[in-house]
């Protein structure tokens, strides 16, 4: 509390710390509501697995580094993916041989 009007050593300390970290946190605020949201991902063909067979008719064999896909005719058949899997976008490790 001030006494007749002045403030305490303590009492100045305390606002001299508490300003700078205010004016860190408001500029902190600003960057990250400015920042633009995640950066473009992947195309639509990579994101699913529908997609990629689309994209990628010759592709015999798959995996996105959690399953191994194979696909024959129309079927596809994936491996369990194992327990700590990132899932990455889908890549053909073999062409289809006619």
């Amino acid at each position: 509390m001030p006494v007749h009007g002045r403030t305490t050593v303590a009492e100045r300390a305390m606002t001299s710390a508490i300003a700078p970290l205010s004016v860190v946190f408001s500029v902190l605020l600003c960057v990250c509501l400015a920042a633009p949201q995640a950066a473009a991902g992947p195309s639509d063909a990579q994101q699913n697995m529908q997609g990629f067979l689309e994209a990628h008719p010759d592709c015999a064999e798959f995996t996105d580094q959690c399953s191994i896909c194979r696909r024959d005719g129309d079927a596809v058949t994936c491996s369990t993916p194992t327990i700590t899997c990132i899932k990455k976008d889908y890549v053909c490790t073999r062409e289809a041989t006619d």
